[in-house]
């Protein structure tokens, strides 16, 4: 077997550009092969853009997600949240907790119940959508595609609406490139908040999905009273950023490309494929979280020690052309399936059924209630949030008429 020396060529140093504009960036590092030593936002580790490696890696068992590892292998100044309490999230491990922990709320993700919150994801969409229509401009991100999903998983997990604003702004802290103290406090509100909720749930439970977790902690056999701390959460966290993402990103797609926008517009049934075009190409999640090798592992012709950390670019491996011919094109009638926008393997997003019931209902509301909406700004105007988890807008300016 053909190998490159680990260590050749020099890693990679990803800056803003690699948020602002990465593909081209990609372009750059795709000349090099399809696994490059890098250090990205600090954090020195092995970064994958090809499909085929992206997806094998997704499901390698010698690759693991467990937080204390990673935890030990990043340098201190990078370790952000796997410093905090609030790490150990099922996403976050490595079997047999993160069976015992997935079995746990798989059953909240089920066909039937994500098709029994519909009704709340459409009466949401049209109140949103009311009262944009007061105006001839709005900021997309804000006014409809940030709070409808925090509505939805708002509804699901029982949290009172008063307090949906600002668990967002905490939850940010976690997925945002932020200083150590900045994250600290925003664990602390966000934990304080959790806490305080769940045992508003145990005193008064309902059918909500945060009171089920409550009543599963309580017999103390499958889910301890920190776990569920760390299970809400991840739901809250997992709940939504990445359905913000798809909204938003989805419509700047399509507003990018009027003759896409026209042809689904003109047939309304080709939404639920334009949505997987959407996650192909402009996904919400950029490079998956961090997993570290338990042994070495050959990706790309490359060997990647054990104990490092290996970045996964969903983003990029879903524009690699060896998978998706004229990748970096967007065409709405592209057959749809085989992307990774959710991930691949035992990690794989739990509420992607869900992002895309979300997705399409709010795209196909938008589309029908404002159909000559455009940009209100250059593309090139447009700022990416300083992230490598989440790729997503600071705002979305349009004009609705």
């Amino acid at each position: 077997m053909h190998t490159r020396e680990a260590g050749r060529p020099e890693p990679a140093k990803l800056d803003s550009e690699f948020i602002q504009n990465p593909e081209a960036v990609y372009a750059l590092l795709r000349e090099e092969g399809p696994v490059r030593q890098v250090t990205m936002a600090g954090v020195p580790g092995w970064l994958v853009t090809s499909y085929d490696d992206a997806r094998a890696l997704l499901s390698d068992p010698r690759l693991g997600k467990d937080y204390t590892r990673i935890a030990d292998i990043l340098p201190p100044s990078a370790a952000g949240i796997y410093a905090t309490p609030l790490a150990a999230t099922m996403l976050a491990s490595d079997p047999p907790d993160h069976t015992r922990l997935r079995k746990l709320v798989t059953k909240a993700f089920t066909a039937q119940a994500i098709a029994g919150l519909r009704p709340v994801i459409e009466q949401t969409a049209e109140e949103l959508l009311d009262a944009m229509a007061d105006g001839a401009t709005a900021d997309l991100l804000s006014a409809y595609a940030l709070p409808l999903p925090i509505a939805v998983i708002s509804a699901m997990l029982g949290v009172p609406k008063a307090y949906q604003g600002s668990f967002r702004d905490w939850t940010l802290s976690f997925v945002s490139i932020r200083p150590p103290e900045v994250l600290a406090e925003a664990q602390r509100h966000l934990s304080a908040f959790l806490s305080a909720l769940i045992e508003d749930k145990r005193a008064q439970p309902g059918d909500d999905l945060l009171s089920q977790l409550a009543r599963v902690a309580e017999e103390g056999s499958q889910l301890s009273t920190e776990e569920l701390l760390r299970m809400a959460f991840l739901l809250l966290t997992a709940g939504f950023e990445t359905t913000v993402n798809l909204i938003a990103n989805g419509v700047l797609s399509l507003l990018r490309h009027p003759a896409q926008l026209a042809l689904l517009q003109s047939d309304p049934a080709l939404l639920p494929d334009a949505v997987e075009e959407f996650l192909r190409y402009e996904g919400p999640v950029h490079v998956a979280t961090y997993r570290f090798t338990k042994e070495a592992v050959y990706a790309g012709g490359t060997r990647i020690p054990a104990g490092q950390i290996v970045l996964i670019s969903l983003l990029a491996a879903n524009r690699d052309e060896d998978r998706f011919p004229d990748a970096d094109r967007l065409d709405i009638t592209r057959p749809p399936g085989g992307h990774i926008a959710f991930g691949h393997g035992i990690h794989r997003c739990l509420g992607a059924p869900l992002a895309r019931l979300e997705g399409q209902i709010a795209i196909g509301k938008l589309l029908g209630r404002f159909p000559a909406m455009t940009l209100a700004a250059e593309p090139s105007e447009l700022r990416w949030r300083s992230s490598t988890l989440m790729h997503g807008l600071h705002s979305l300016p349009v004009r609705l008429s």
